[in-house]
């Protein structure tokens, strides 16, 4: 039998069509075409579908979800924020805000480095000096598609990643800082771990720093304390969202990320 409106289908059809209409034209376009519709987007259902279309869960998934739609549009979202992490654009899209020293610099990972990284697919890395040499980016919220609805009543957690290195001939000492930030680039929280110092004649293994909260980076310093040359720094800072939503900060305006520098060594991915 012959349809003569699209809504004459059943209601399940219509939403196996919406499981392919991409989330943003649902909300923004299909969602005000009519009430039908606009109850259709709204269910629980669809935005389940889609999640398990885009393997965002599987079948037999058990973990409550507060806000189906939510969840779908943060799992699309969720991946490293930073540009450049692991160094293999050079120093494309840092700002090398303190070059001391014989400054910074990139190089390749060795071998016997690869085995020691947690992760395999790291190839370069980020490398300090004798003197202070610290390096930041600014994550734009808002670009990366996290839009300013979302931002305000969600808040989704921020949390930053690195890994650092000395070299084992020689002591560093390594910080990292996290701001959020506003629209107006005003500081709206600061998270900073305290800094880590390594002595003389180390073990050179690979530590991590992690910050969770909501938040940018902010310059973070780190030396090699006696000779000249360079302190490792691989380039691993991701930054993501993870999908809990608390809300320690009201903030209303759009956020921005700017993710800390590294002064010893520092590995992205």
């Amino acid at each position: 039998m012959a349809v003569g409106n699209i809504n004459e289908l059943p209601e399940n059809i219509l939403l196996e069509l919406f499981t392919h209409v991409p989330a943003r034209q649902l909300l923004l376009r299909c969602r005000l075409v009519c009430s039908l519709w606009r109850d259709l987007i709204d269910l629980v259902t669809l935005w389940k579908r889609k999640c398990l279309r885009e393997g965002f869960i599987t079948e037999d998934w058990d973990q409550p979800v507060a806000d189906w739609k939510i969840f779908y549009f943060l799992r699309s979202l969720h991946r490293n924020l930073l540009h450049n992490p692991c160094a293999e654009e050079g120093f494309e899209f840092w700002s090398l805000d303190v070059n001391g020293g014989d400054e910074w610099k990139v190089e390749d990972l060795s071998r016997d480095q690869r085995k020691e990284f947690p992760n395999g697919q790291v190839k370069k890395y980020f490398v300090t000096s004798y003197y202070t040499c610290l390096k930041s980016q600014v994550v734009d919220l808002k670009a990366e598609g996290y839009w300013e609805e979302l931002m305000d009543t969600t808040r989704p957690d921020i949390e930053v990643k690195d890994w650092f290195a000395a070299r084992p001939d020689c002591g560093s000492k390594y910080q990292l800082c996290v701001q959020l930030l506003s629209s107006a680039h005003a500081p709206l929280g600061t998270f900073q771990p305290d800094p880590a110092t390594i002595q003389q004649k180390s073990d050179a293994k690979w530590r991590e720093v992690c910050v969770p909260g909501r938040g940018e980076g902010h310059p973070a310093p780190g030396r090699d304390c006696r000779q000249t040359g360079w302190l490792q720094i691989p380039a691993l800072l991701p930054l993501t969202w993870a999908l809990a939503a608390q809300s320690p900060a009201d903030v209303s305006e759009m956020m921005l990320v700017k993710p800390c520098s590294k002064r010893s060594t520092v590995i992205d991915y």
